[in-house]
Formats: structure tokens, sequence, C-alpha cells
């Protein structure tokens, strides 16, 4: 009699504390339309780009918590909970490496694109780079790799661009056939053939950004180079924009990322 209703309390005592423990995980992952609008007003005022603060979980607001989880190392779920909500809020705001001119910064350790004014505001982009896996193009063994270093925006296209290794949309060539543009497939993780792949909500707005001449950095931990001696001489930057349009990159010009 007293094993069985030992038993029986061991089963009772089991049974509520995993129900304890499933409750528990149901609340710290169920968020309400309040704690949505609360997350997309910290995330913009961070710098992450997201859409507009109406408490609704769409697109952007996705893209600027992915930006986030990247930035802060955090696990990159894509997936809005209570612990992000908290973790935003004792969060500070990305800063990029340089301040004083404007320009974009490509963090490929990070994965994240800083949109940089003047005064060193900040817009965050998550993107995807190259895979550094090798692939074939044009009948040629090709490796998927971005390049890092110092660039300008030297030619753009508008709406759509088709090619044998997909369409692009509204691109900014910084390089050769290397790009920032908008893609159907961001990935959390590097996945190109070596262009800058960034969100399509934000394609456009990002191309009337990217002037042509807009300077770009592009680097991992060890590879990071000043931009700043671009931004107070001309003449150097105008002489990276004819290197990016010459024609020995024309061939490179043809290849979408």
């Amino acid at each position: 009699m007293k094993l069985g209703f030992c038993l029986y309390l061991l089963v009772f005592l089991y049974a509520s504390s995993t129900g304890v423990i499933a409750q528990s995980r149901t609340s710290r992952s169920t968020i309400n339309q309040a704690q949505t609008k609360e997350a997309e007003r910290l995330l913009t005022e961070r710098g992450y780009w997201t859409g507009p603060v109406d408490g609704r979980f769409d697109p952007g607001t996705q893209s600027a918590l992915i930006a986030f989880q990247k930035w802060e190392g955090r696990n990159i779920t894509g997936r809005l909970t209570p612990d992000e909500v908290e973790a935003l809020r004792i969060s500070s705001p990305p800063k990029a490496r340089e301040t004083g001119y404007a320009h974009v910064a490509v963090d490929l350790d990070r994965q994240v694109l800083m949109i940089v004014n003047e005064q060193g505001d900040l817009k965050v982009l998550p993107v995807s780079t190259g895979s550094n896996q090798s692939f074939m193009d044009h009948g040629q063994k090709s490796l998927a790799y971005t390049p890092r270093g110092r660039f300008v925006v030297y030619d753009k296209t508008f709406g759509w661009e088709n090619g044998d290794l997909g369409s692009v949309y509204f691109a900014n060539y910084i390089t050769g056939g290397v790009a920032i543009h908008g893609f159907r497939s961001v990935p959390t993780q590097p996945a190109s053939h070596g262009c800058i792949r960034i969100p399509m909500f934000a394609a456009r707005e990002v191309s009337k950004l990217l002037t042509l001449g807009t300077i770009v950095l592009v680097f991992d931990k060890v590879s990071f180079v000043s931009g700043k001696l671009w931004a107070e001489n001309p003449d150097l930057k105008a002489a990276a924009m004819g290197n990016g349009a010459a024609k020995d990159y024309q061939y490179e010009r043809e290849r979408p990322k």
C-alpha cells in the first residue's frame, strides 16, 4: 500500500513538474503585440533597419532582429521572444569602426552591413556574403569569395538584373562583378557567389543612399582598411571609380552573384 502511494506520488510530482516546465517554456516563447512594438522601437533606436513600429512582426522586423542577434553574438533564430526583448532593453547601439565621413561598412565576421553618415549614425542590415565554396562559371571553376578592402560604388542597376547565376535587385557594383544587391534569399550564413546580399525589402532604399562614389569598406577581423584618405581626397576616390569601371573588369561585371 505504501509502495503504491509512493509510486503515485512520484508520478504526480513528475507530471506536475513537467507541466510547469512546459508552461514556463511556453511563456518564454510567446509574445504579444505590445512587446513586438517595443522591440521594433528598440531596434529602430539602436540603428537596426526595421519597418514601421506597428506591432507587426513583418520581414523588416525579422531582418532587424537577425542583424541584432548577429551583432550581439546571440543565437541567430530570427524569432522574437521575451528573452530577445529583454536583451534589446539592455543592449547598446552598434558603433562604426570609423566616423566623420559617410560610407558603407560590411563586417564579414558578423555578416552585417552598416550605412554610416557623417555624424556616425547607423542603419544596420543583415547580409550574406561569399561562401568560399567552388562553383562553375562560364565553364571555369571559380571561388565564391567576397573581396576585402576599400572600394567605391562605380556602377548601378535599377530593378531586376538577370544573369547566369541568378537575378539581382538594385545592384550597386563596388569592384568587378561584386555588388551590394537585394536577393530573394539572404541566409544567416555566407552563401553568395561573392556579392553582398541584402534583404529585398530594403534594396530600393539602399540603392538611393548608395550614390555613385559612395565609399564601401569590406573587412573581417584582420583586414580593415580606412576610407578616410579617400573621403578627404576626391581625386583618389575618382581614380578608384575609374579602376572599378575599367574594361579589364568587363567580363567580371557580367557575373551576377
